[in-house]
């Protein structure tokens, strides 16, 4: 079943062309009459499957579009002629080069736009001239279809290519789970939330290293945080941050009453050194013996390190390892992590409204998505859409129905900003 979006750049929000659309287990809440699309910017999402979504831009994103083309094009000449010329200064020629490297990528999708496009006139001057050739009318209205298929692959190409990209999107990133409201329930959900992403990130091939684990009573975490490294980790997983809610019978129900509890999940980019310099002036550190379950879990030795970094008073502290050294090297990568994200958020918060959000307060009025156990489905509340397959989301299987939704939506964000720049 194929079905379609029409998605309001100016709300963000997405209306189906048919309410209550099932596919796949994938359901869209039906829209609002103030979510009705009244503006001429808009964009259409064909798909047959999750994951596969083909971008139909509208008119006008298009006419928007040429004109950044056509500057591109116009800078990229103006800076080949200046490269050619042999009365340029060294500065000069370096700097024209340097810019150049960057748009070679644009300005080699435009080539091959330009090119398909040139075929795509020929073939329609090639259907007027022999019209009445039914054999060659059919021909070039099948080779016209693929062109234009292939135009319109390449212009979303470009699209993708000229909205603002956030540099941190490439980075490994640092998760953190920590259980809210709703007791030891909580910091089970917690223990399958952290195992969901483990899972999500063997099957995407990625790197999942435990840094620290606070085992509940019941063998929960009360807080847990891995270190995720593998190709654009942080950009797929940054939509996870937020609040995220079951209900269930927890097994401690005697009465087999279903329960509501909230787990704070934390997506930080990663930093390097270069990022974010730590002076040792800065940094207090403690070592003390790490606490665990007993038995051959019992540490003797002062492995546990807790760094505190004085500017900011933000304090890590780690445990995971046997090793002091080890427990100190995952300690600042996670302090690095959390002072570069506290920059980036002090910056966005100035050039956006769209400041950036992170974990809350882990009160369940906060959601982000519900994870409803009794009715095996899972809720995302910020783009509407339901999946019934709660048992495979788990398991890491169907993550990206949620995360698909979410970029979508990011880049009809980025691409109203796009239009009302113009």
């Amino acid at each position: 079943m194929r079905r379609h979006l029409w998605c309001n750049l100016k709300r963000l929000q997405c209306v189906p062309t048919i309410t209550n659309v099932l596919t796949q287990g994938i359901s869209v809440a039906p829209p609002s009459a103030a979510a009705t699309p009244t503006s001429s910017l808009l964009i259409i999402r064909s798909y047959s499957s999750i994951g596969e979504l083909q971008p139909q831009l509208s008119p006008e994103i298009i006419r928007i579009m040429e004109q950044r083309l056509t500057a591109i094009e116009y800078r990229t000449a103006f800076l080949q002629n200046l490269v050619n010329q042999p009365e340029a200064s060294p500065a000069e020629y370096a700097r024209a080069n340097k810019e150049l490297r960057k748009l070679k990528s644009s300005a080699d999708l435009i080539s091959e736009l330009r090119s398909k496009q040139k075929e795509i006139n020929g073939l329609k001057s090639l259907r007027v001239d022999c019209s009445e050739d039914k054999d060659m009318v059919s021909m070039a209205t099948e080779e016209l279809g693929e062109a234009m298929v292939e135009e319109k692959r390449l212009q979303n190409l470009l699209l993708k290519s000229l909205l603002p990209k956030d540099d941190a999107d490439e980075r490994d990133c640092i998760l953190e789970v920590r259980a809210g409201t709703g007791g030891e329930e909580a910091s089970l959900f917690a223990m399958d939330i952290f195992k969901m992403y483990e899972k999500y990130s063997q099957k995407k091939g990625w790197k999942f290293e435990v840094v620290d684990l606070t085992e509940s009573d019941l063998r929960g975490y009360k807080e847990a945080s891995a270190a995720i490294s593998g190709a654009d980790v942080y950009g797929k997983l940054k939509f996870e941050k937020g609040i995220h809610r079951v209900q269930r019978i927890p097994v401690t129900e005697k009465a087999g009453r279903i329960h509501t509890s909230a787990v704070s999940v934390a997506i930080l980019p990663q930093a390097d050194e270069v990022d974010v310099q730590l002076r040792n002036e800065d940094l207090k550190i403690d070592t003390y013996r790490s606490g665990g379950a007993g038995g051959q879990h019992a540490n003797t030795t002062n492995s546990a390190v807790r760094i505190t970094h004085i500017p900011s008073g933000m304090v890590v502290a780690i445990q995971d390892e046997r090793s002091q050294h080890m427990n100190k090297a995952k300690a600042l990568k996670v302090l690095r992590a959390k002072l570069y994200e506290m920059e980036r958020s002090r910056i966005h918060s100035k050039r956006s409204k769209l400041r950036s959000e992170q974990i809350g307060s882990g009160d369940r009025s906060e959601r982000v998505r519900t994870y409803n156990f009794p009715q095996g489905r899972i809720t995302d509340h910020r783009v509407g859409i339901t999946c019934h397959a709660i048992d495979d989301v788990m398991q890491g299987e169907s993550l990206d129905v949620f995360l698909d939704a979410l970029l979508l939506q990011q880049e009809m964000d980025a691409i109203a900003c796009f239009s009302s720049s113009q």
